[in-house]
């Protein structure tokens, strides 16, 4: 893989770095972790969903760019140079997403990631559990087929950003029979993410 920058690289380094000049907030926004601080932060990601800068690595038709790997890590290192604030969205764009990419159905893809990329719907991440912790392979939360869709049963204890979240995606077992020993292989949870 050629890691040298192109001119095509160099040319998106400086569009990145043009608009991130022009809409980085004067004054750090309030912390994400409070009412205002959210609010604020939710404001920055549908601007930055306007103009195609919140998941540039995407595909277009789900609010990306497509831009090559190495363009994404321009994107990150522009906007990290430029003290762009947090990013209020990352549970569910570094996360839910990358597993809907790949295992997703056309349909969920079509409906959960648009709104995702614009800063319309911001997920929150529900896996810790009274006596698990993060050990997802002692997670006792279950979902269970029904003819709508899954019924989520159990208690998560830290859920980030889901004070203000608008959805929350988690981790649950759908198979709570599974063998112990087949909790360290990988796949063997006998649970998968599961959106709300």
């Amino acid at each position: 893989m050629d890691l040298e920058f192109g001119a095509a690289d160099e040319e998106f380094r400086a569009e990145v770095r043009a608009w991130l000049r022009g809409h980085v907030p004067a004054e750090p926004l309030p912390s994400l972790e409070t009412e205002e601080g959210f609010a604020a932060h939710r404001e920055w990601e549908r601007t930055l969903g306007a103009a195609r800068f919140g998941v540039v690595s995407w595909p277009e038709e789900y609010g990306g760019r497509g831009v090559s790997v190495l363009q994404w890590l321009v994107f990150e290192e522009e906007y990290y140079a430029a003290g762009a604030p947090g990013r209020v969205s990352q549970n569910g764009i570094n996360l839910l997403a990358p597993t809907l990419l790949k295992h997703g159905t056309p349909e969920q893809l079509a409906r959960i990631l648009p709104p995702m990329a614009a800063g319309e719907v911001i997920w929150a991440q529900a896996w810790s559990e009274p006596g698990a912790g993060s050990d997802l392979a002692a997670l006792r939360s279950t979902a269970t087929r029904t003819d709508g869709g899954w019924l989520l049963d159990g208690q998560k204890t830290w859920s980030s950003r889901a004070a203000f979240a608008d959805r929350g995606f988690g981790l649950f077992r759908s198979d709570p029979e599974s063998a112990q020993d087949e909790r360290s292989e990988p796949g063997g949870v006998g649970g998968h993410p599961t959106t709300r």
